[in-house]
């Protein structure tokens, strides 16, 4: 048995409002999960974490295997101890790096080879693996194993034949993740990946397929990696409901603020993306009314915080946009860690305002009042 728990408290719509609970913690949803690659959400401390709100954060399977290893993550129990983070994590598969590192690796029914980016050298992942490395993590949520097809190949739109296929290998392996998962006597949770690209019936496909394996939660994969706004609400519309109401659904990878709002009102609950702290990293701080670009020249002599209201550390201090310009422009590390811990802030705080909403019955008047805010009407 996982240990696991899932409870829906409200619905507002389809949005609902809900808990999980881990054996490291207690997660409110809708949630955000901050992305720590290596191990590290960049420019945070685990304070820091605690302090802008965050409930579990994101590590990846493939880069943490390479670097530092296994070896040296086992000798510490596990993933928390290393890196001095107590509450739960989630483990990517490796399986995004299949997309993301196209150029370096060859599928196969087995497995992906891949090219290291470390050293070049050649490292092969399978679903036995994968299950096998997470496990040595000891990740609080394991995500099988999954192959991310392309919105674009060879610069032209990939074919509903390549996705399909894709998706079908795809949910050969989530099979295996299971059965690996399951012999290595892992009592975390493991979570299965719907594929399908921005085809229907080839979601509705991958979701019968993986709720007849059996998974204590669903996530939407695939998505964010060059389709269309209006392609990714629909298929979102079109696989939310069939997912079981009574476990967690997480969409991986996703993404702007707006985007997370919709997808709320679909009924997804868990998001991760690198984009509030690699915007941070490049100068683009988050706001209510909408992205403030900080190395504009316009603020160069800006005595006003990044936002006001906002309670983040940064705000709250009174640090002003002119001196983030300047740090920014020398290249400072404080710039960074202020520009991070405000970006992080704002997530959190909009998944809170979420949760408030969905639980006072009045999300289509956040929603509402969210893209006034943005649109500046």
């Amino acid at each position: 048995m996982s240990a696991l728990r899932f409870e829906a408290l409200v619905t507002d719509g389809l949005a609902r409002r809900a808990r999980i609970t881990l054996t490291r913690g207690t997660i409110e949803t809708p949630c955000f999960m901050p992305v720590g690659t290596y191990g590290s959400v960049k420019a945070m401390t685990p304070r820091d974490l605690k302090e802008v709100g965050a409930q579990i954060i994101l590590g990846n399977t493939f880069h943490l295997w390479l670097r530092p290893g296994l070896e040296v993550i086992e000798r510490f129990g596990g993933l928390h101890r290393f890196i001095g983070w107590n509450g739960p994590i989630l483990t990517d598969s490796g399986g995004f790096q299949v997309f993301s590192l196209s150029e370096r690796r060859k599928i196969s029914e087995e497995g992906v080879v891949f090219a290291s980016p470390v050293d070049g050298a050649r490292v092969f992942l399978s679903p036995e693996e994968s299950m096998r490395i997470q496990t040595a993590l000891d990740s609080d949520i394991v995500m099988a194993f999954d192959e991310c097809p392309p919105v674009l190949e060879n610069g032209k739109l990939a074919t509903q034949a390549r996705v399909r296929e894709s998706m079908e290998l795809s949910m050969r392996w989530a099979a295996r993740s299971r059965r690996a998962f399951d012999d290595l006597n892992n009592r975390n949770a493991l979570f299965g990946i719907v594929q399908g690209g921005v085809h229907a019936d080839l979601r509705a496909q991958s979701a019968r397929a993986l709720i007849e394996v059996g998974f204590d939660g669903y996530a939407i994969g695939g998505l964010a990696v060059g389709e269309s706004e209006a392609e990714r609400n629909a298929t979102l519309d079109a696989t939310v409901p069939l997912l079981p109401s009574e476990k967690p659904r997480y969409l991986m990878g996703v993404g702007r603020p707006q985007d997370i709002v919709e997808a709320v009102r679909r009924g997804i609950d868990m998001f991760d993306c690198v984009m509030p702290t690699r915007n941070a990293r490049n100068g683009f701080l988050f706001t209510r009314t909408g992205t403030l670009r900080i190395r504009n020249a316009q603020y160069a002599q800006d005595t006003r915080v990044i936002e006001e209201g906002c309670e983040c550390y940064a705000c709250a201090n009174g640090f002003p946009r002119a001196y983030l310009r300047h740090l920014d422009r020398c290249n400072e590390i404080l710039g960074c860690q202020l520009a991070t811990i405000h970006n992080l802030h704002f997530y959190l705080r909009l998944m809170r305002e979420l949760r408030q909403a969905i639980e006072a019955q009045r999300l289509r008047e956040y929603v509402a009042e969210f893209y006034a805010n943005l649109l500046g009407t």
